[in-house]
């Protein structure tokens, strides 16, 4: 019988790459405390005080880095990603090093430039550090090397195509060997297992629609006795997503398909933008609006305010406030506003066409009601007869809506007499949605200042 030869693990597998990272960072952080106090005190021999607080932050700052997953796999990942997670990291060993400085009450015992130093050259290092790793990866990658195999098993849709033909997926660390069309015969599974066999590929990645979801269960069984990575890419042709991304809900993994991007940490940036922002325009425009409100009472009977209510954040119907630019009038239909309506009066005319009839909103932003950048709010009326005919239409609804938006610094606002300039207003306020960041709002702001008060499509 023919023994096989023990088993030697390689150096790779022995020493472990995070742990020549972690030594490097403690390292690096050695250096800088170092620097630090040459920099404070002009001598290169550290006391002993200073000597225990740089090992100290120094297992504080990997100890952050590895709750953070810094030295876990960064195969795929963009580094503008691994940047924020360093900075989140760096920032919390910052806030541990100053609490235990705190309650161990030996602050005074440090000083205080010598220690940002630390922090800030130790930080800087271990940024240049990733990036200089991230750029030799990348061309070391692209020129084939470095990288691990994939067999695509592709149900023809755009997913699939992205990776088949995607530059940069080298650069990311993985080669495409091959695409498995997906069928429904009886023999493609073993057809799958074959191919894994002859390819040697390190991974298989199922693209796959989520109606085929059943199909999943009998491929993992299927690469049962296999030891490649299986990875599974939902085809999202079918569906309209809404910042989607993968969440952990009590201790169980979900897949987020429509969820607001207004959660947590950007429900309270987005409210202090609103705040801060609303509240300097509402003492500039104040003088603005006597002079508007005494031009609409003395051209037309009627109140200065026209009040309706509105559909805004979660479908919570709220009263929404617009200097009135139309005589008083009912109309309980869905009947919009058109250019040359005879309902508009002549002061009504020209507040319309300049959007100075939106002011008094800024007055919802302050309630909270509303937000100055979002999705316009419609009437509630246009609401039940769009929501059947525009597809994703209420999801414009799961962020509160605004006195401007994405849809009208691009040109839709104002009548949308067909129903496919209603899909397009609908399309740039989901994108909005989906792509929201608060420079996107200063930038939608921005734009509004220059071109949105000003517009050919308004009347």
């Amino acid at each position: 019988m023919q023994v096989n030869p023990r088993y030697q693990p390689t150096f790779a597998e022995r020493y472990p790459v995070p742990f020549f990272f972690a030594l490097l960072d403690m390292l690096t952080v050695i250096a800088a405390g170092a620097f630090a106090y040459h920099y404070r005190f002009l001598q290169f021999e550290m006391t002993a005080r200073y000597n225990t607080a740089t090992m100290i932050t120094a297992i504080v700052v990997v100890i952050c880095l590895g709750l953070g997953g810094v030295y876990g796999a960064q195969r795929g990942q963009s580094f503008w990603r691994q940047l924020s997670v360093l900075v989140m990291c760096w920032t919390s060993a910052a806030g541990v090093l100053l609490s235990l400085t705190f309650f161990l009450k030996v602050s005074d015992n440090y000083s205080r430039i010598w220690f940002s130093m630390m922090l800030f050259s130790g930080a800087t290092l271990c940024l240049l550090l990733r990036f200089s790793v991230f750029l030799i990866l990348r061309r070391i990658r692209g020129s084939g090397m470095n990288l691990k195999s994939v067999l695509l098993v592709d149900s023809g849709g755009q997913s699939a195509s992205q990776l088949s033909s995607g530059k940069t997926l080298d650069e990311d660390g993985f080669h495409v060997r091959e695409s498995l069309a997906f069928s429904q015969d009886e023999n493609w599974m073993k057809s799958l297992v074959s191919k894994v066999d002859e390819l040697g590929v390190h991974e298989v990645w199922l693209c796959l629609p989520l109606s085929e979801g059943g199909v999943i269960r009998s491929i993992m069984y299927a690469l049962r006795h296999h030891t490649v990575a299986v990875r599974f890419i939902p085809e999202w042709g079918d569906i309209r997503l809404l910042n989607h991304k993968v969440s952990q809900i009590a201790g169980l993994y979900s897949l987020d398909l429509s969820c607001s991007p207004m959660d947590g940490p950007a429900r309270m940036v987005k409210r202090i933008e609103d705040v801060v922002i609303g509240s300097v325009i509402s003492i500039l425009i104040l003088p603005a609006c006597l002079v508007i409100a005494l031009t609409i009472k003395a051209s037309s009977p009627g109140p200065i305010l026209f009040k309706q209510y509105r559909m805004g954040f979660n479908g919570k119907q709220f009263k929404v406030y617009k200097f009135r630019s139309m005589v008083v009038h009912t109309d309980a239909g869905v009947t919009q506003a058109t250019r040359n309506d005879v309902r508009v009066t002549k002061v009504g005319a020209f507040l319309r066409r300049t959007s100075l009839d939106e002011l008094p909103q800024f007055f919802n932003v302050l309630q909270g009601r509303m937000s100055i950048v979002g999705p316009r709010p419609h009437a509630l009326a246009h609401n039940e007869h769009y929501k059947e005919l525009v597809e994703s239409y209420m999801k414009r609804h799961k962020v509160k809506p605004g006195i401007t938006g994405w849809a009208q610094v691009c040109g839709f606002r104002g009548e949308t007499d067909t129903l496919e300039k209603m899909q397009k207003r609908v399309d740039h306020d989901l994108w909005y949605i989906d792509n929201w960041s608060l420079w996107l709002d200063f930038k939608i702001i921005t734009l509004t200042v220059v071109k949105g008060f000003i517009n050919k499509n308004a009347f």
